[in-house]
């Protein structure tokens, strides 16, 4: 059996899978991150003590992480939880649970998760995408996570997509992540007039009652989707591509978003599956479980 954690901002999920992949308990608390780092640190020490307990044994655990540990000083980097920013966290978790861990960037557990028992089962070459509050991904070849040598393998969200775009918050503007992220949807949607209330999920609903002014930011949002996804795909070329977050729902992505890849694609035509995933908010959680094969336990 395996503990998988998905440590997020505002709840930490665990779950234990056996061989097969089958989820036998599922537990969810408050990640308490306005009590600081070691308050966290302290919910997933007794968490993982909790599921042990119910599951009967000890366990491998494989954590899911907003962000990732810096490949030069092994202290986490670039996570939205802020105060895991620049704390030897790996180093931590497995002082207090007295046992080697493995972790990985969030975005790297939902392609690992969808690679192996989603959606993307049976492709060679995975490319797992995350388009929610954010813009994110990971890559998978022939079942095995590629975090690259600097942990950021399948960051897209920050390749710059237009030059005079959004200010980002990693320093850039006009980062993927600035324009096809439910806030960068919504915030398009704003600068072309439309009412600053609306989300991104009001503009796709107005759109479909034909709202005109939301129907042009989606127009927008395809066409700024199929310029990143095409890059990605110039480079990598992967055997399939996997859609979550909650942008992933967007039906009309399968289509008219696949059309703009396919229109920007280094290609005569584009036979890349773009699919929706399985597992949606459970994939992320179920992929730090699979960061430990069976065979390795």
């Amino acid at each position: 059996m395996r503990i998988g954690i998905d440590l997020g901002g505002t709840k930490i999920e665990g779950v234990v899978l056996d061989r097969s992949g089958n989820e036998l308990l599922r537990k969810r608390v408050d990640t308490r991150q306005a009590e600081g780092y070691s308050a966290i640190l302290q919910t997933l020490r007794q968490l993982v003590r909790d599921l042990e307990a119910e599951a009967g044994t000890r366990c491998p655990v494989g954590i899911g992480t907003p962000g990732a540990i810096s490949a030069v000083t092994g202290k986490m980097k670039n996570s939205n939880t802020v105060c895991l920013n620049d704390q030897p966290l790996l180093e931590d978790l497995q002082n207090i649970l007295e046992r080697p861990l493995r972790i990985a960037n969030d975005a790297n557990c939902f392609a690992l998760s969808e690679a192996l028992d989603g959606t993307g089962k049976g492709y060679g070459v995975v490319f797992g995408v995350i388009m929610g509050t954010g813009v994110g991904g990971g890559i998978v070849f022939n079942g095995q996570l590629h975090p690259g040598r600097q942990h950021i393998g399948g960051e897209w969200g920050h390749n710059i997509l237009e030059w005079n775009g959004p200010d980002c918050y990693c320093g850039q503007k006009g980062c993927v992540e600035t324009l096809i992220s439910g806030p960068g949807l919504a915030a398009d949607y704003h600068r072309h007039g439309g009412n600053r209330a609306f989300k991104a999920n009001d503009i796709v609903t107005l759109a479909a009652q034909g709202d005109a002014l939301a129907e042009a930011a989606m127009q927008r949002f395809f066409d700024r989707f199929g310029r990143a996804l095409a890059m990605v795909i110039n480079i990598l070329d992967p055997d399939a591509i996997v859609l979550g977050g909650g942008l992933s729902n967007i039906d009309r992505l399968y289509s008219e978003g696949r059309n703009r890849v396919a229109h920007y694609v280094f290609n005569d035509q584009l036979i890349t599956p773009i699919l929706k995933n399985i597992h949606g908010d459970s994939s992320g959680v179920r992929g730090a479980a699979q960061l430990w094969r069976c065979d390795e336990i």
